[in-house]
């Protein structure tokens, strides 16, 4: 740092890269010293004229203001206020069109002047030194300074920097062509400009103050030097006359060997630059109380008859300088705000002047003649060589053109200062600048759609969670946990508790409620019974008796099955343990089943002859008899089958797979064959009490449902027998011996069972049985006779059952 502070005293200077070194043309404004203009009709007084926000109008149409009063007062960030420059009455407050290459209308306050000139109440500081930090501050804010030096940063900004400052510059190069108005300003007002650096000193504490002057200004760096002679913290240097040494970057690069980064500003290096005449209105806001309302403009040209630098009112339209300054328009003329290299061209002359306004030119065509066709670019890296920023500007120009931002932002598009060095060398005459210009009013407009975009999703995200949780909030209103109760109440609810634990049980009581309620029930039950139900008391006795019968007949059943079930295993072949449990298991299975069939018969058997209508005698034992000759032919028929299913597999050897066949095959046939020889006796039995003769009718109707009742039987256990039959042997591959044997036995016990079935079917149509009950029912019956149309009714019943019992156990099989 010692090192650096040495070389810049001793007047060293670095260069920058790139530059250029066009015809300077300052010899026309800078001999005369600086004018002041007359009082012009109106003033348009723009209200936005530095980098920031607008401030909050304070005046309306009609209204007198004073020279300095405030127009609009500051809101938001980087907001600075304008001020009235003169006295008058305001005409009009509307969009006027603005000091830009676009001339977009801006919001204005149109004030005719007076002529008083009169001006509002100063509050001038003559020892500024007492004034804190803040205080300073604020007099400059409220005095609506910003940057004088063309891009009108607020100037309390950058007096209120919290960065630690090694360098406060002062950039006095203007070295834009024609431009002598900081020159003039430096020669004339040197002092107040030292004053106005002095307050800045004051403000950022700087380590040292260099004051940049081109050498093509000897007059200005004479009068600089003698007003900082006192304070050796201010040194002035000269720098030499190149194009654009006046550039910030450039300038700091010069005077200090710093490089500002890419997207950076100086004071990220611990540099601060302010301009001359930025300095200047700083000295008249704290010393004299003056807000900024003038300024010094360059009004030159080969079209002015007296080209100079004028004090220049804010919002003095551009045709009273130019008309003041003896302006002799030419055809197609041209008026540029600016210098020729960074100025545009004006659309109109009746736009205002505003804070960054430092030069009118008026050229003719050969001063500075219109620029011919873009041509085609033939990359000679002229413009390259010329950037003072070290960039590509062919490149930009190409991604400019086919609008590819993303590109240009990579290529450090906004480090590009404007300073036109590239376009005033390239051959093609591709004006490079305006394709920037609008690349980046295009980027910033995506860049300001973003950042809305963003907010307005923030805004919703939080609306979204607001509505949540008033939704939550509302759900749970309901769900509040109830109120804690007082120790009074908790006391209350255990004594309760306790008298109800102490009571004494009473059991007289409780059984005398239980009886009642149990009285309540039954007379209600009985209540319900006698609406619903007849008297049959008669009737249910009966049916109890024979279900008792019943009962006992199947108790009897069982140990005959299990009698004949033990007597089947009896192989000669050897057989498992494990194996005979599972055949007697089976066994008992089946006659269980056999069982249940008896029991779903026997009710049938029971309620079936309770009828009164005659039947003919002769005729029911005719039908018996036929009956019984069936069930003899069905009997024979399974006796037949059976020896064929107890021999087969009754050996030790390996069974034939053919034979084996052969025998089953047979045994199909014959059960078939006695089924149907069962079956033929069925309707026999059946149709037997079909008759019109005058009989005695229960006798003829019991020994017709008990007829039916055993060929039933009988069918049922044949089909059980008859599965086993069909089984046993119908494989075709090698037979285990114990496995034969041990289904051979089941199917023997099936076939005895169907056999004992069929005989008890067969004897009670035998004459004596006959007899015997129809002597035992003549007994008890009287000798009535009803209406036949009973009789055939039962007769139809039982017939139809019996065919249905017939028809499932055909399908089974």
């Amino acid at each position: 740092m010692d090192k650096l502070l040495e070389q810049i005293k001793k007047g060293v200077v670095w260069p920058f890269p790139g530059g250029i070194h066009p015809p300077q043309q300052k010899s026309l404004s800078n001999s005369a010293s600086i004018t002041r203009l007359p009082l012009p009709d109106k003033l348009v007084v723009a209200l936005k004229q530095h980098i920031g926000a607008n401030g909050k109008l304070l005046v309306e149409k009609g209204q007198r203001v004073l020279k300095g009063q405030a127009l609009t007062a500051p809101t938001a960030n980087w907001s600075v206020p304008v001020h009235a420059p003169s006295s008058g009455i305001i005409t009009d407050i509307a969009p006027q069109p603005s000091a830009h290459p676009s001339a977009l209308p801006e919001l204005s306050v149109v004030i005719e002047p007076d002529g008083k000139d009169e001006w509002v109440a100063l509050n001038p500081i003559k020892n500024p030194t007492t004034l804190s930090h803040d205080e300073l501050v604020n007099i400059i804010h409220q005095a609506g300074i910003s940057g004088m030096g063309g891009a009108g940063f607020p100037t309390y900004i950058k007096a209120d920097t919290k960065q630690p400052i090694e360098f406060l510059i002062v950039n006095a190069v203007e070295c834009e062509p024609y431009i002598t108005a900081d020159d003039t300003l430096m020669r004339e007002h040197a002092i107040e400009v030292i004053q106005g650096l002095e307050l800045m000193q004051q403000l950022l504490n700087p380590t040292l103050c260099i004051v940049g002057i081109e050498d093509n200004k000897p007059e200005a760096i004479v009068a600089m030097t003698k007003a900082a002679e006192h304070n050796e913290k201010i040194i002035v240097q000269t720098v030499p006359t190149i194009y654009p040494s006046g550039g910030e970057k450039q300038l700091i690069k010069l005077l200090t060997n710093r490089e500002v980064p890419s997207a950076g500003i100086p004071a990220d290096i611990g540099v601060l630059v302010q301009n001359t005449g930025t300095l200047f209105a700083v000295q008249q806001a704290v010393y004299e109380g003056k807000p900024l309302i003038e300024r010094v403009v360059t009004v030159t040209g080969n079209t002015i008859h007296k080209p100079g630098n004028v004090w220049a009112l804010l919002g003095t339209e551009i045709k009273h300088l130019l008309d003041c300054q003896g302006f002799s328009p030419v055809p197609q003329q041209r008026v540029v705000m600016g210098g020729p290299m960074m100025g545009f061209t004006l659309p109109t002359v009746r736009i205002g002047v505003v804070k960054t306004t430092n030069c009118i030119l008026a050229p003719d065509h050969k001063e500075l003649a219109e620029p011919g066709p873009e041509k085609a670019c033939i990359r000679c890296s002229a413009c390259a060589d010329a950037c003072p920023a070290s960039l590509l500007p062919q490149q930009l120009q190409w991604f400019a053109k086919s609008k590819e931002y993303d590109k240009l932002q990579e290529h450090n598009l906004f480090d590009c200062i404007e300073c036109g060095a590239c376009a005033y060398v390239c051959p093609s005459e591709i004006p490079l600048v305006q394709y920037y210009r609008v690349a980046k009013v295009e980027i910033k407009e995506q860049q300001a759609d973003k950042i809305k975009a963003d907010r307005a999703k923030e805004r919703f995200d939080a609306r979204k969670e607001r509505l949540d949780r008033e939704q939550e909030e509302r759900q749970n209103r309901h769900k509040r946990k109830p109120a804690a109760k007082s120790a009074d109440e908790k006391q209350k609810v255990a004594d309760a508790l306790a008298r109800v634990k102490n009571k004494p049980d009473n059991g007289d009581e409780k059984s005398a409620v239980a009886a009642a309620i149990a009285r309540a029930k039954a007379k209600k039950l009985g209540d319900q019974s006698a609406e619903l139900e007849p008297d049959n008391s008669e009737v249910a006795k009966e049916r109890a008796l024979r279900k008792e019968q019943a009962r006992k007949y199947k108790e009897q059943k069982p140990q005959t099955d299990e009698s004949a079930v033990s007597e089947t295993p009896q192989s000669d072949a050897p057989v498992d343990d494990k194996k005979a449990a599972v055949a007697a298991a089976i066994a008992r299975a089946k006659a269980k089943k056999a069982v249940q069939a008896n029991e779903a018969t026997e009710p049938a058997i029971s309620e079936a002859p309770q009828t009164d209508a005659p039947v003919d005698d002769k005729k029911a034992a005719v039908a018996a008899a036929i009956a019984r000759a069936k069930a003899k032919k069905a009997a024979k028929a399974l006796e037949d089958a059976e020896p064929i299913v107890s021999e087969a597999p009754q050996t030790d050897a390996p069974v034939d797979d053919k034979k084996a066949a052969v025998a089953a095959a047979i045994a199909r046939a014959k059960a078939k064959k006695a089924a149907k020889a069962l079956e033929d006796a069925e309707p026999a039995i059946s149709e037997a009490p079909q008759t019109d003769a005058p009989v005695d009718d229960k006798k003829a109707a019991v020994a017709a449902a008990i007829a039916r009742a055993k060929a039933k039987k009988a069918a049922k256990a044949l089909e059980d027998a008859d599965p086993a039959i069909s089984e046993a042997p119908q494989t075709e591959a090698p037979v285990d011996d114990k496995k034969a044997a041990v289904a051979a036995a089941i199917a023997r016990a099936k076939a005895k069972k169907a056999a004992k079935a069929l005989q008890d079917a067969e004897a009670p149509n035998t004459p004596d049985n006959t007899d015997n009950s129809s002597s035992s029912i003549d007994a008890d019956v009287p000798k009535s006779s009803d209406d036949k149309k009973k009789a055939a009714v039962a007769a139809a019943i039982a017939r139809a059952k019996a065919k249905k019992l017939q028809k499932e156990g055909n399908d089974q099989s």
